[in-house]
């Protein structure tokens, strides 16, 4: 198995292997595997030790931030206080040099008293307590050997935990499931004792002894916890649960939050109480040996337990589960189920988990449940998209504005006052701020800042021009003083102001135009009339912007041309003009929006329509030399680049944690989702007036339909796409005939 080892982060330590209880349910005791029953009691002083040296080394070679210890058993409490103690303080010695240590205790409560909770808070131990719900549910399973109840004693040990000066330790309550129990009855006995949070677990089963199913439903388990999360979600989600937090990550792009879910490989090992190390404890439901490694604390580092094939299986991600598996669209979210839910005799854990029929029901039916309000609202909604864009530059202001921390001195100061004043007056900072290429500055401040290439003044120079050109915009006459640098300042959104020699000068709003007071006073009466010192930024058809003087405007795949001659910008501009015209004939609703969100088109010496790296949404380079038909095409096919390139700065539409490939209608060689999503999109836009696009827009988004990456809003762009390539089988105008 090729990859680097994944190092331990979470370590189970059976400090005792006989418990209290006789639970039915219980894989240690009533499983496959009886190992328990030649180890000894309680962990010796000696496997402490070697437990402790040994996680710190790894700790100190894999530079960990962080390890977590969970005490388990069996019952740990049967451990008693001074053994646990002796654990606390060997762990606690050995790796606070090395990292942070975070201590639980998992356990059923029935030995909690002050005296354990006493030396919990003395070495910050966090406790999690098993309680299967109400006193029904949990007298199913959890009672003594003679049958009697355990329930009032866990309930009494969760007041215990509950008092002012415990609640800190709380970690919260496991609950395994049975679906002979009322889910809403289980989830309400346990939210009434208000835990920190809830982990509902699957009890642990295999093909070769399957879980129970009273009324035969192959999706019983999926339907209880459904009617659990219901419950949940309409009661506003009042506590965390573990299972549904994980699901709701997946489907929008995050990790799993769960080792019993997604594909993150597994961290995990376990310490037995005479010190031999084991995979992890739930595969004693597989086989007598499952979780045997052959290796223990005292001989074998925890890096050669990681190179163990059965844990480097469990390391694979997408490629670590059954074929079955990797064709389906919900394993992101299921990855497989638990490892050991797959076992069966024939074939060993290369299947489906034998919850396989329910977890693709839960998280079909929590995607179902949630999709319309968590999937970004840019995705359906042309002006949220336009808004959370202008939104992203306004935090790179502020992000700027932090980073400086006093650092800008008084010009920095100066200009952030007067940003202030012109914002409370006008919509000009506003329009300055949406500028697609004011994003490209300021990535290139933050950029310079963190590098060390910036001085204070020329950042405090540079916001000055910004503010003026807002103060300009918004008509609001308040004195700027800016310091340029080349004999020229420019003017955001406006244009160019020649000044003859580079300097300080102060620049005022007037009317319809301003002022410039430096070594000589320049007057601009007209913003958009050309004068022998100030070429401003052209206009073109519905107000969109042709710059070619922005200094920000390059970062484009193709060069920027220089200024353009009054004849070259007439002819671009004329071309542009009908370029639009064919566009609203051919795609009315796609040229609509379009419109209404390219704010600025620049001229390039290529062929190809371009979306700039660090610029922000509304810009597009697009050919000077190309006629309108070439034109249209390149505006259509560029403001897709640009739109779903603005998308993707907002929203995930898919995950990019897997190994996942698929074909591509358009090409022998397989794509990641990205490359499938981007290509189906360009393609379904293009599909209207364009033969050739449609069958492999529409073959790409059958193909999007199954893929495992898309999240919540990847799929609901699909959707939208799916819509409007059926749209486009409508009679249109072909733009290669325009």
């Amino acid at each position: 198995m090729t990859g680097p080892l994944v190092p331990f982060r979470e370590i189970v330590l059976k400090v005792h292997s006989r418990c209290d209880l006789a639970c039915d349910h219980c894989y240690i005791y009533e499983h496959a595997d009886q190992s328990w029953r030649t180890r000894p009691k309680a962990i010796s002083d000696q496997a402490i030790s070697w437990t402790a040296l040994r996680l710190a080394e790894h700790a100190k070679k894999h530079a960990l931030p962080s390890v977590s210890v969970i005490l388990h058993g069996g019952e740990p409490l049967l451990a008693g206080p001074a053994r646990l103690r002796r654990v606390c303080e060997e762990l606690t010695t050995a790796l606070a040099p090395v990292t942070e240590l975070d201590l639980r205790i998992h356990t059923n409560g029935l030995q909690l008293s002050p005296r354990y909770l006493d030396l919990f808070d003395e070495y910050g131990v966090k406790v999690g307590i098993s309680l299967d719900g109400d006193k029904t549910a949990n007298d199913r399973h959890r009672r003594f050997a003679d049958g009697r109840s355990s329930h009032p004693l866990v309930l009494k040990a969760i007041d215990l935990l509950h008092q002012e000066r415990y609640r800190h330790l709380d970690l919260g309550l496991l609950c395994t499931i049975d679906v002979a129990n009322d889910p809403v009855a289980v989830y309400d006995a346990l939210t009434a004792l208000a835990p920190p949070r809830i982990d509902f677990l699957l009890p642990h089963a295999t093909w070769e002894e399957p879980p129970p199913r009273p009324d035969g439903s192959p999706t019983a388990y999926a339907e209880w916890i459904l009617t659990v999360f219901d419950r949940w979600d309409d009661q506003g989600r009042p506590v965390p649960v573990r299972l549904f937090e994980s699901v709701l990550s997946t489907l929008n792009g995050g990790p799993s939050l769960t080792e019993s879910l997604g594909l993150a490989p597994t961290d995990l090992v376990v310490v037995e109480t005479d010190g031999t190390l084991e995979q992890v404890d739930s595969l004693k439901s597989a086989y007598e040996g499952a979780a045997a490694t052959g290796f223990d604390v005292f001989r074998h580092s925890f890096d050669e337990v990681a190179a163990h094939p059965g844990v480097r299986a469990r390391q694979l991600g997408l490629a670590g589960v059954s074929e079955t598996c990797r064709q389906c669209p919900v394993v992101r979210s299921c990855g497989g189920g638990l490892y050991t839910h797959r076992y069966r005799a024939e074939g060993g854990f290369d299947n489906p988990s034998v919850y396989c029929a329910d977890l693709e029901a839960l998280v079909r039916g929590i995607e179902n449940r949630t999709a319309a309000a968590t999937a970004a609202p840019a995705v359906a909604d042309p002006g949220a998209l336009v808004a959370e864009q202008h939104e992203l530059t306004r935090v790179l202001l502020a992000e700027l504005h932090s980073e400086l921390d006093g650092r800008g001195g008084e010009g920095w100061a100066e200009a952030w006052e007067l940003a202030g004043a012109v914002e409370q007056r006008s919509d000009g900072l506003d329009e300055v701020l949406a500028h697609p290429y004011t994003r490209a500055w300021l990535l290139d401040c933050l950029d310079a800042l963190r590098e060390g290439r910036a001085g204070a003044a020329g950042l405090a120079g540079e916001l000055a021009r910004y503010v003026a050109a807002a103060a300009v915009r918004g008509r609001v006459d308040v004195p700027v003083r800016v310091t340029h640098r080349g004999g020229a300042l420019h003017l955001p959104t406006l244009g160019t102001v020649g000044l003859g020699v580079a300097g300080p000068v102060e620049l005022r709003a007037t009317g319809d135009g301003f002022v410039v007071r430096g070594a000589q006073e320049l007057r601009v009466e007209r913003l958009q009339e050309e004068s022998g010192h100030w070429r401003p930024v052209r206009r073109g058809a519905h107000g969109v912007a042709l710059d070619d003087l922005d200094p920000y405007r390059d970062g484009f795949a193709a060069p920027v041309t220089g200024r353009l001659t009054p004849g070259e910008a007439a002819g671009w501009g004329g071309r542009l003009d009908r370029a639009w015209a064919l566009l609203r004939d051919a795609v009315p609703d796609q040229a609509a929006e379009a419109a209404a969100s390219l704010t600025t088109l620049t001229p390039l010496t290529g062929t190809e329509p371009c979306v700039g790296r660090r610029h922000g949404y509304g810009a597009l380079g697009l050919p000077l030399h190309e006629e309108a038909g070439a034109l249209a095409r390149a505006l259509l096919r560029g403001f897709r680049r640009a739109k779903l390139r603005a998308l993707l700065d907002v929203t995930d539409l898919y995950a990019l944690d897997g190994a996942w490939s698929h074909p591509a209608p358009w090409q022998e060689a397989p794509v990641p989702v990205s490359a499938l999503l981007a290509g189906a999109y360009e393609r379904a836009g293009l599909a209207a007036y364009e033969h050739g696009h449609a069958e492999q827009a529409e073959r790409a988004l059958d193909l999007l339909e199954n893929a495992a990456e898309l999240t919540v809003s990847g799929k609901l762009l699909v959707a939208g796409v799916r819509k409007e390539l059926c749209r486009s089988r409508e009679p249109a105008v072909m733009l290669s005939h325009g």
